[in-house]
């Protein structure tokens, strides 16, 4: 088993950005909670292989969920980047940015499109929705699409009851 145990120095620095409720949790719980947190990721153990001396793994998964819920992680990463900056211990070039999140224009990609090519791409996605606008016009109040103004029930019953 790997033993996760937090210094005083980490845990004086944590503490604050993990919130605590009107009815708990206590303060020496959560300690223990938190690392029962870290132990988790490290080890990559399912919650229910959480050894007891974090809690019960129901507990700690709950309290995970809730700190994630209430951005405490992001916090405490934004956090240690202050601190790291405090101290002029942040470099920055070493960031990098994933290619799926950042798209890059056509243009800085390498990629040369013809001036007519690009007119008739424009040309047809503005056809497109101009056919979707049109499309979403003809759909009345139950959802179903329409036909000239008219139901598009086959047995004209809905037209001739209106």
């Amino acid at each position: 088993m790997t033993r996760v145990q937090l210094s005083d120095a980490e845990w004086e620095f944590i503490e604050p950005y993990l919130p605590i409720g009107e009815y708990g949790p206590y303060p020496e719980r959560l300690r223990q909670q938190f690392e029962g947190v870290i132990w988790r990721f490290k080890t990559g153990a399912q919650w229910r292989e959480m050894p007891r001396e974090f809690g019960a793994w129901s507990t700690v998964h709950n309290r995970f969920r809730q700190w994630r819920d209430a951005s405490v992680f992001e916090a405490l990463l934004e956090g240690a980047i202050a601190e790291a900056a405090k101290r002029g211990e942040v470099d920055l070039s070493l960031v990098s940015v994933d290619s799926t999140t950042v798209r890059a224009h056509h243009d800085a990609a390498g990629m040369h499109l013809d001036p007519d090519a690009l007119a008739a791409l424009e040309k047809a996605a503005e056809e497109a929705e101009k056919a979707r606008q049109k499309g979403e016009a003809r759909r009345n109040k139950t959802g179903r699409t329409t036909r000239n103004g008219k139901s598009g029930d086959a047995s004209g019953a809905a037209a001739s009851s209106a």
